[in-house]
Protein backbone atom coordinates (compact mmCIF):
# COMPACT_ATOMS: atom_id res chain seq x y z
CA UNK A 1 0.00 0.00 0.00
CA UNK A 2 0.94 3.36 -1.01
CA UNK A 3 0.49 6.84 0.19
CA UNK A 4 0.69 10.22 -2.00
CA UNK A 5 1.96 13.05 -0.24
CA UNK A 6 0.08 15.89 -2.47
CA UNK A 7 2.80 18.77 -0.31
CA UNK A 8 5.51 19.33 1.93
CA UNK A 9 4.73 20.32 5.10
CA UNK A 10 7.83 23.04 6.29
CA UNK A 11 8.58 24.11 9.04
CA UNK A 12 6.59 26.94 10.23
CA UNK A 13 4.25 26.11 7.60
CA UNK A 14 1.21 27.84 7.78
CA UNK A 15 -2.10 29.38 6.02
CA UNK A 16 -3.72 33.07 6.66
CA UNK A 17 -5.50 33.18 9.27
CA UNK A 18 -3.81 30.53 10.88
CA UNK A 19 -3.10 30.66 15.00
CA UNK A 20 0.30 30.52 16.21
CA UNK A 21 -0.97 28.94 19.42
CA UNK A 22 -2.97 26.46 17.53
CA UNK A 23 -2.28 25.64 14.08
CA UNK A 24 0.84 26.48 13.23
CA UNK A 25 3.67 23.79 12.97
CA UNK A 26 7.17 24.57 15.26
CA UNK A 27 9.32 26.01 15.17
CA UNK A 28 8.53 29.09 13.19
CA UNK A 29 9.80 32.42 12.18
CA UNK A 30 7.67 35.08 13.11
CA UNK A 31 7.17 38.44 12.50
CA UNK A 32 5.37 41.55 14.38
CA UNK A 33 3.70 43.16 12.01
CA UNK A 34 2.86 46.09 14.45
CA UNK A 35 6.69 46.54 15.28
CA UNK A 36 7.75 45.74 11.37
CA UNK A 37 6.19 48.70 10.10
CA UNK A 38 7.36 50.83 12.99
CA UNK A 39 10.45 50.21 12.65
CA UNK A 40 10.45 50.97 8.38
CA UNK A 41 8.65 54.54 9.06
CA UNK A 42 11.35 55.01 11.82
CA UNK A 43 14.61 54.81 9.70
CA UNK A 44 12.93 55.98 6.81
CA UNK A 45 12.06 58.84 8.92
CA UNK A 46 15.75 59.27 10.34
CA UNK A 47 17.19 59.03 7.13
CA UNK A 48 15.42 61.39 5.68
CA UNK A 49 15.53 63.97 8.59
CA UNK A 50 19.45 63.47 8.17
CA UNK A 51 19.49 65.06 4.57
CA UNK A 52 20.16 61.41 3.42
CA UNK A 53 19.11 58.43 1.49
CA UNK A 54 18.12 54.94 2.49
CA UNK A 55 19.20 51.98 0.68
CA UNK A 56 18.86 49.03 3.24
CA UNK A 57 20.89 46.19 3.35
CA UNK A 58 18.68 43.14 1.86
CA UNK A 59 20.91 40.25 2.55
CA UNK A 60 19.72 40.86 6.75
CA UNK A 61 16.21 39.19 5.44
CA UNK A 62 16.64 38.40 1.62
CA UNK A 63 12.66 38.62 1.55
CA UNK A 64 10.95 40.22 -1.25
CA UNK A 65 8.20 41.56 1.19
CA UNK A 66 10.10 43.63 2.97
CA UNK A 67 12.10 44.89 0.27
CA UNK A 68 8.99 46.09 -1.07
CA UNK A 69 7.61 47.71 1.73
CA UNK A 70 11.22 49.52 2.29
CA UNK A 71 11.12 50.61 -1.28
CA UNK A 72 7.30 51.74 -1.28
CA UNK A 73 8.80 54.08 2.29
CA UNK A 74 10.70 55.90 0.47
CA UNK A 75 14.01 53.91 0.15
CA UNK A 76 16.30 55.10 -2.69
CA UNK A 77 17.03 51.54 -3.59
CA UNK A 78 18.35 47.94 -1.65
CA UNK A 79 22.00 47.19 -0.62
CA UNK A 80 22.86 43.79 -1.28
CA UNK A 81 26.10 41.79 -1.17
CA UNK A 82 26.40 39.23 -3.95
CA UNK A 83 25.69 38.94 -7.55
CA UNK A 84 23.29 36.19 -6.71
CA UNK A 85 21.64 38.27 -4.00
CA UNK A 86 21.01 41.06 -6.97
CA UNK A 87 20.13 38.76 -9.37
CA UNK A 88 17.04 37.31 -6.44
CA UNK A 89 16.20 41.08 -5.81
CA UNK A 90 15.79 41.94 -9.70
CA UNK A 91 13.56 38.62 -10.00
CA UNK A 92 11.42 40.25 -7.20
CA UNK A 93 10.81 43.66 -9.02
CA UNK A 94 13.88 45.46 -7.39
CA UNK A 95 15.49 47.89 -10.03
CA UNK A 96 18.26 49.89 -7.67
CA UNK A 97 20.88 47.89 -6.56
CA UNK A 98 24.02 49.22 -4.77
CA UNK A 99 25.86 45.86 -4.04
CA UNK A 100 28.57 46.70 -1.04
CA UNK A 101 30.99 44.51 -2.17
CA UNK A 102 33.62 43.46 -5.18
CA UNK A 103 31.86 41.92 -8.23
CA UNK A 104 34.51 39.19 -8.81
CA UNK A 105 34.67 36.22 -11.46
CA UNK A 106 33.79 35.87 -15.10
CA UNK A 107 30.32 34.25 -13.76
CA UNK A 108 29.35 36.75 -11.38
CA UNK A 109 30.22 39.46 -13.86
CA UNK A 110 28.06 37.55 -16.17
CA UNK A 111 24.96 37.62 -13.76
CA UNK A 112 25.20 41.85 -13.78
CA UNK A 113 25.95 42.01 -17.63
CA UNK A 114 22.59 40.39 -18.19
CA UNK A 115 20.75 42.16 -15.82
CA UNK A 116 21.99 45.55 -17.47
CA UNK A 117 20.61 44.36 -20.53
CA UNK A 118 17.18 45.90 -18.68
CA UNK A 119 18.18 50.03 -19.20
CA UNK A 120 15.81 50.37 -16.11
CA UNK A 121 17.72 48.56 -13.99
CA UNK A 122 20.42 51.01 -11.92
CA UNK A 123 23.51 48.91 -10.68
CA UNK A 124 26.23 49.35 -8.40
CA UNK A 125 29.51 47.67 -7.17
CA UNK A 126 32.55 48.43 -5.33
CA UNK A 127 36.40 48.20 -6.17
CA UNK A 128 39.47 47.75 -4.22
CA UNK A 129 42.02 46.97 -6.43
CA UNK A 130 43.25 47.41 -9.91
CA UNK A 131 43.40 43.63 -10.44
CA UNK A 132 39.88 43.69 -10.03
CA UNK A 133 38.98 47.40 -12.36
CA UNK A 134 41.37 45.74 -15.35
CA UNK A 135 39.49 42.50 -15.35
CA UNK A 136 35.93 44.32 -14.85
CA UNK A 137 37.02 46.65 -17.75
CA UNK A 138 38.07 43.99 -19.90
CA UNK A 139 34.81 41.57 -19.06
CA UNK A 140 32.16 44.59 -19.36
CA UNK A 141 34.13 45.98 -22.50
CA UNK A 142 33.11 42.69 -24.34
CA UNK A 143 29.52 42.60 -23.49
CA UNK A 144 28.82 46.05 -24.43
CA UNK A 145 27.91 47.66 -21.18
CA UNK A 146 29.58 50.34 -18.79
CA UNK A 147 29.48 49.40 -15.06
CA UNK A 148 28.91 51.57 -12.52
CA UNK A 149 31.72 51.31 -9.28
CA UNK A 150 32.68 52.87 -6.78
CA UNK A 151 36.06 52.78 -4.63
CA UNK A 152 35.90 51.25 -1.19
CA UNK A 153 37.72 52.59 1.47
CA UNK A 154 38.60 50.72 4.28
CA UNK A 155 40.75 50.43 7.44
CA UNK A 156 43.42 48.90 8.44
CA UNK A 157 42.29 45.37 10.08
CA UNK A 158 39.24 45.34 8.32
CA UNK A 159 37.20 44.56 5.84
CA UNK A 160 37.91 45.07 2.18
CA UNK A 161 38.68 48.33 1.19
CA UNK A 162 41.69 50.94 0.05
CA UNK A 163 43.75 51.04 3.36
CA UNK A 164 45.47 54.77 2.57
CA UNK A 165 44.03 57.84 0.63
CA UNK A 166 46.59 57.73 -1.52
CA UNK A 167 45.51 54.16 -2.82
CA UNK A 168 42.06 55.36 -3.28
CA UNK A 169 43.76 58.22 -5.74
CA UNK A 170 45.87 55.24 -8.03
CA UNK A 171 42.76 53.44 -7.87
CA UNK A 172 40.95 56.29 -9.53
CA UNK A 173 42.81 56.52 -11.96
CA UNK A 174 42.81 52.92 -12.93
CA UNK A 175 39.37 53.50 -13.53
CA UNK A 176 39.72 56.43 -15.34
CA UNK A 177 41.53 54.59 -18.46
CA UNK A 178 39.04 51.54 -18.72
CA UNK A 179 35.82 53.34 -20.74
CA UNK A 180 33.49 50.25 -20.01
CA UNK A 181 34.14 51.89 -16.07
CA UNK A 182 32.20 54.75 -14.44
CA UNK A 183 33.32 55.63 -11.36
CA UNK A 184 30.33 57.10 -9.58
CA UNK A 185 30.92 57.46 -5.90
CA UNK A 186 32.85 55.90 -2.78
CA UNK A 187 32.14 53.72 0.14
CA UNK A 188 32.81 52.53 3.06
CA UNK A 189 32.06 50.41 6.09
CA UNK A 190 32.37 51.68 10.02
CA UNK A 191 31.18 48.63 11.59
CA UNK A 192 34.75 47.32 11.98
CA UNK A 193 35.89 50.05 13.96
CA UNK A 194 35.89 49.11 17.69
CA UNK A 195 36.88 49.38 21.04
CA UNK A 196 37.07 52.39 23.89
CA UNK A 197 37.70 55.17 20.89
CA UNK A 198 34.96 53.28 18.59
CA UNK A 199 33.31 56.71 18.21
CA UNK A 200 36.40 59.05 17.57
CA UNK A 201 37.59 56.51 15.59
CA UNK A 202 34.31 56.53 13.16
CA UNK A 203 34.14 60.61 13.06
CA UNK A 204 37.42 60.11 11.93
CA UNK A 205 36.76 57.63 9.49
CA UNK A 206 33.99 59.59 8.23
CA UNK A 207 35.99 62.89 7.66
CA UNK A 208 38.48 61.04 5.32
CA UNK A 209 35.26 59.33 3.51
CA UNK A 210 34.17 63.01 2.51
CA UNK A 211 37.91 64.29 2.18
CA UNK A 212 38.60 61.91 -0.31
CA UNK A 213 35.45 62.43 -2.02
CA UNK A 214 35.70 66.09 -2.52
CA UNK A 215 39.15 65.46 -3.73
CA UNK A 216 38.24 62.85 -6.17
CA UNK A 217 35.18 65.39 -7.29
CA UNK A 218 37.38 68.31 -7.46
CA UNK A 219 40.13 66.38 -9.44
CA UNK A 220 37.06 65.53 -12.22
CA UNK A 221 37.46 61.58 -11.45
CA UNK A 222 33.75 61.18 -11.01
CA UNK A 223 31.73 60.72 -14.09
CA UNK A 224 28.09 61.71 -12.67
CA UNK A 225 27.96 65.32 -11.51
CA UNK A 226 26.56 64.32 -7.66
CA UNK A 227 28.36 61.68 -7.28
CA UNK A 228 27.30 58.86 -4.28
CA UNK A 229 28.70 58.96 -0.66
CA UNK A 230 27.76 55.78 1.24
CA UNK A 231 28.74 54.17 4.58
CA UNK A 232 26.68 52.92 7.73
CA UNK A 233 25.55 49.58 9.55
CA UNK A 234 23.22 48.94 12.01
CA UNK A 235 25.00 49.85 14.88
CA UNK A 236 26.62 53.20 14.02
CA UNK A 237 23.93 54.98 11.44
CA UNK A 238 23.72 58.28 13.68
CA UNK A 239 27.31 59.31 13.61
CA UNK A 240 27.53 58.45 10.04
CA UNK A 241 24.29 60.26 9.19
CA UNK A 242 25.44 63.24 11.76
CA UNK A 243 29.23 63.41 9.98
CA UNK A 244 27.71 63.47 6.53
CA UNK A 245 25.72 66.49 7.59
CA UNK A 246 28.30 68.50 9.28
CA UNK A 247 30.64 68.52 6.51
CA UNK A 248 28.45 68.86 3.93
CA UNK A 249 28.17 66.03 2.32
CA UNK A 250 24.67 65.98 1.18
CA UNK A 251 25.11 69.46 -0.59
CA UNK A 252 27.52 68.20 -3.28
CA UNK A 253 27.02 64.17 -3.04
CA UNK A 254 23.79 61.90 -2.89
CA UNK A 255 24.43 60.45 0.63
CA UNK A 256 23.13 56.95 1.46
CA UNK A 257 23.07 54.93 4.47
CA UNK A 258 22.86 51.37 4.19
CA UNK A 259 21.68 49.77 7.79
CA UNK A 260 19.80 46.82 7.02
CA UNK A 261 19.35 44.78 10.62
CA UNK A 262 16.74 47.74 11.73
CA UNK A 263 13.84 46.07 9.98
CA UNK A 264 13.36 43.10 12.57
CA UNK A 265 15.57 44.69 15.28
CA UNK A 266 16.79 42.46 18.00
CA UNK A 267 16.74 41.41 21.36
CA UNK A 268 20.60 41.43 21.56
CA UNK A 269 23.25 42.88 19.74
CA UNK A 270 21.43 45.29 18.06
CA UNK A 271 18.85 46.24 20.90
CA UNK A 272 22.11 47.19 22.98
CA UNK A 273 23.24 49.44 19.73
CA UNK A 274 20.57 51.11 19.44
CA UNK A 275 20.35 51.97 23.43
CA UNK A 276 23.51 54.18 22.19
CA UNK A 277 22.09 55.70 19.72
CA UNK A 278 19.42 56.98 22.20
CA UNK A 279 21.89 57.89 24.34
CA UNK A 280 23.72 59.99 21.83
CA UNK A 281 20.29 61.71 20.33
CA UNK A 282 18.18 62.80 22.92
CA UNK A 283 15.83 64.20 20.03
CA UNK A 284 15.25 60.42 19.37
CA UNK A 285 12.17 60.06 22.08
CA UNK A 286 11.79 56.54 20.24
CA UNK A 287 13.81 53.77 18.96
CA UNK A 288 13.54 50.66 17.10
CA UNK A 289 11.19 47.84 18.38
CA UNK A 290 12.17 43.91 18.49
CA UNK A 291 9.72 42.70 14.91
CA UNK A 292 11.73 39.10 14.77
CA UNK A 293 11.09 36.00 17.31
CA UNK A 294 11.15 32.37 16.51
CA UNK A 295 8.82 30.22 18.56
CA UNK A 296 8.88 26.74 19.43
CA UNK A 297 7.66 24.17 21.88
CA UNK A 298 8.64 22.28 25.39
CA UNK A 299 10.37 19.18 24.00
CA UNK A 300 11.28 17.32 26.96
CA UNK A 301 11.14 17.76 30.77
CA UNK A 302 13.89 15.47 32.08
CA UNK A 303 14.90 16.63 34.90
CA UNK A 304 13.95 19.52 37.55
CA UNK A 305 14.55 22.80 36.50
CA UNK A 306 15.80 21.97 33.47
CA UNK A 307 13.76 21.90 29.47
CA UNK A 308 14.84 20.85 26.41
CA UNK A 309 13.25 22.81 23.53
CA UNK A 310 12.43 22.03 20.18
CA UNK A 311 14.74 24.89 18.86
CA UNK A 312 18.27 24.33 17.63
CA UNK A 313 21.28 25.96 15.23
CA UNK A 314 19.21 25.24 12.30
CA UNK A 315 16.63 27.43 13.40
CA UNK A 316 17.76 30.63 15.30
CA UNK A 317 21.41 32.36 15.36
CA UNK A 318 23.80 31.77 18.16
CA UNK A 319 26.64 33.29 16.38
CA UNK A 320 26.29 36.72 18.75
CA UNK A 321 24.43 35.66 21.61
CA UNK A 322 21.35 32.28 22.74
CA UNK A 323 18.06 32.76 21.51
CA UNK A 324 16.34 34.88 24.83
CA UNK A 325 12.88 33.15 26.28
CA UNK A 326 10.27 35.95 26.22
CA UNK A 327 6.56 34.67 26.67
CA UNK A 328 5.35 30.88 27.39
CA UNK A 329 1.95 30.39 25.83
CA UNK A 330 -0.37 27.55 26.08
CA UNK A 331 -0.67 25.31 23.18
CA UNK A 332 -4.19 25.61 21.48
CA UNK A 333 -5.85 28.12 23.25
CA UNK A 334 -7.19 31.32 21.82
CA UNK A 335 -7.04 33.80 22.49
CA UNK A 336 -3.38 33.98 23.40
CA UNK A 337 -1.99 35.16 26.61
CA UNK A 338 1.89 35.02 27.22
CA UNK A 339 3.04 34.37 30.66
CA UNK A 340 6.95 36.26 30.83
CA UNK A 341 9.66 33.69 31.87
CA UNK A 342 12.47 36.20 30.38
CA UNK A 343 14.02 34.41 34.23
CA UNK A 344 14.58 31.24 32.28
CA UNK A 345 17.68 31.19 30.31
CA UNK A 346 18.97 29.31 27.27
CA UNK A 347 22.50 27.64 28.05
CA UNK A 348 23.34 26.08 24.94
CA UNK A 349 21.91 25.07 21.36
CA UNK A 350 22.62 21.88 19.40
CA UNK A 351 21.38 21.06 15.92
CA UNK A 352 17.47 20.54 16.71
CA UNK A 353 17.66 21.22 20.64
CA UNK A 354 17.97 24.18 23.16
CA UNK A 355 19.00 23.49 27.06
CA UNK A 356 16.83 25.98 29.08
CA UNK A 357 16.89 26.28 32.82
CA UNK A 358 13.65 27.02 34.56
CA UNK A 359 13.77 29.96 36.87
CA UNK A 360 12.17 29.18 40.58
CA UNK A 361 8.23 29.88 40.08
CA UNK A 362 7.62 29.09 36.11
CA UNK A 363 5.73 25.91 35.65
CA UNK A 364 5.98 24.23 32.19
CA UNK A 365 4.78 21.42 30.64
CA UNK A 366 5.58 19.63 27.75
CA UNK A 367 4.03 21.12 24.18
CA UNK A 368 3.70 24.18 25.84
CA UNK A 369 4.82 27.29 23.39
CA UNK A 370 7.74 29.50 23.83
CA UNK A 371 8.38 32.77 22.00
CA UNK A 372 12.27 33.64 21.65
CA UNK A 373 14.06 36.65 20.86
CA UNK A 374 17.29 36.19 18.84
CA UNK A 375 20.60 38.64 18.52
CA UNK A 376 21.92 39.22 14.90
CA UNK A 377 18.74 38.39 12.73
CA UNK A 378 21.00 37.62 9.33
CA UNK A 379 21.85 34.45 10.56
CA UNK A 380 18.16 33.66 11.70
CA UNK A 381 16.63 34.91 8.69
CA UNK A 382 18.74 32.50 6.44
CA UNK A 383 17.65 30.06 8.16
CA UNK A 384 13.91 30.07 7.02
CA UNK A 385 12.58 29.61 3.72
CA UNK A 386 9.02 31.37 4.95
CA UNK A 387 8.20 33.48 7.72
CA UNK A 388 4.97 34.46 9.23
CA UNK A 389 3.55 37.89 9.50
CA UNK A 390 1.25 38.23 12.91
CA UNK A 391 -1.27 40.82 14.16
CA UNK A 392 -1.86 41.80 17.69
CA UNK A 393 -3.79 38.46 17.99
CA UNK A 394 -0.93 36.54 16.93
CA UNK A 395 -2.94 35.37 13.28
CA UNK A 396 -1.07 34.99 10.58
CA UNK A 397 -1.37 37.96 8.09
CA UNK A 398 0.91 37.27 5.31
CA UNK A 399 3.51 34.49 4.17
CA UNK A 400 6.99 36.11 3.88
CA UNK A 401 9.08 33.89 1.68
CA UNK A 402 12.86 34.43 1.70
CA UNK A 403 15.09 33.57 -1.09
CA UNK A 404 18.61 33.16 0.00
Amino acid sequence: MTTAINSAVEKGDAAIGAQLTRDVSLPALVLHRDALEHNIRWMQTFVSDSGAQLAPHGKTSMTPALFKRQLDAGAWGITLASATQTRAAYAHGVRRVLMANQLVGTPNMALIADLLADADFDFYCMVDHPDNVADLGAYFATRGVRLNVMIEYGVVGGRCGCRSEQEVIELAKAIDVQPALALTGIEGYEGVIHGDQAVSGIRAFAASLVRLAVQLQDSGAFAIAKPIITASGSAWYDLIAESFEEQNAAGRFLSVLRPGSYVAHDHGIYKEAQCCVLDRRSDLHEGLRPALEVWAHVQSLPEPGFAVIALGKRDVAFDAGLPVPLLRYKAGVVPAMGDDIGACKVTAVMDQHAFMTIAPGVELRVGDIISFGTSHPCLTFDKWRVGLLVDEQLSVVERMETCF
